[in-house]
């Protein structure tokens, strides 16, 4: 949705959030500086292991590191030069995946690499005009998921069961609200948990959703949030850490409101709490349990 990515500082609170929500207290990383060998920009990352991780970005750009980030190398998917890799899914140091978004339908792809990069195989090459595949996520190296942008009432997501073949599920997915779309925020529209679980998170329209499948992609659910949605808004972001326990971020990305870059952390507990939001025009963190989604106590 929109060639726009979610701003740094709301990635990186949602990456220490994941990290820590389960902590009585938030520990700050220790930062070190490493060369991409790379001058473009880096937009999603996908760590594998301790010691492998990949990532890309602008320009048709990957990186990978198989020795825990001390040394990088960089390369260039051939066809892709013009297209951001939005997402990139990292399976082993050998075995890798793609997404790109561009200016043309054809240009949201998703490539594999089985040889660490040396070459590329394109599996899937978008056809319909209107779709945006924001992001893709994976239950094991060979079954995954991608999400795009409503297209006429139906999101046109599509599913691998293999690691080699793309096909739609668009008949599996909850009727779209006018407009409603996601965003790509690095790839992490989408998560997945365990053999089956999925949850995507959508704005854009009358109401800021998460869309939730426990059997693989055959079926789905969708359920409000209550964050702010409107063409620049909704929820931009979402993870789970068991089947039951997520969070999900968003707000409103719109650069005229003098809140767009304000968030605040809401830290997941036992209870369910009823208080009501006002969600409007800022970006807010919140924390479900089985499909509802209630504020909690903010920690700023």
């Amino acid at each position: 949705m929109l060639k726009r990515s979610l701003p740094v500082l709301l990635i990186a609170l949602f990456a220490l959030a994941t990290l820590t929500f389960a902590d009585d207290h938030v520990r700050q990383p220790k930062l070190a500086p490493q060369n991409s060998n790379t001058t473009q920009g880096l937009i999603a990352v996908s760590p594998v292991n301790e010691r492998v991780v990949w990532a890309s970005g602008r320009a048709g750009t990957f990186v990978v590191t198989t020795d825990g980030g001390r040394h990088w190398r960089s390369g260039v998917v051939p066809g892709a030069e013009a297209l951001q890799f939005r997402d990139v899914e990292g399976v082993s140091d050998r075995v890798a995946y793609l997404q790109s978004i561009g200016d043309n339908p054809t240009d949201f792809r998703i490539y594999k690499t089985t040889d660490g990069g040396a070459t590329w195989t394109m599996q899937f090459q978008n056809q319909l005009v209107g779709a945006f595949y924001d992001c893709f996520a994976f239950w094991t190296p060979t079954r995954g998921i991608s999400h795009s942008d409503s297209v006429n009432g139906v999101f046109p997501d599509i599913r691998t069961r293999n690691g080699h073949t793309w096909n739609s599920i668009s008949a599996n997915m909850p009727p779209a609200l006018p407009g409603e779309a996601s965003f790509a925020a690095s790839g992490t529209c989408v998560a997945t948990e365990g053999e089956r679980n999925a949850w995507i998170a959508t704005g854009g329209s009358t109401a800021a959703r998460i869309l939730a499948t426990t059997d693989g992609g055959n079926t789905w659910n969708a359920y409000d949030t209550p964050l702010v949605s409107n063409p620049s808004a909704g929820a931009f972001t979402v993870a789970f850490r068991d089947a039951r326990h997520g969070i999900v971020g968003g707000g409103d990305l719109d650069p005229a409101d003098p809140n767009n870059a304000y968030c605040y952390l809401q830290r997941w507990r036992t209870h369910m709490d009823t208080r009501q939001s006002n969600a409007s025009n800022r970006s807010d963190f919140w924390f479900g349990l089985r499909g509802w989604w209630t504020p909690q106590s903010s920690r700023r």
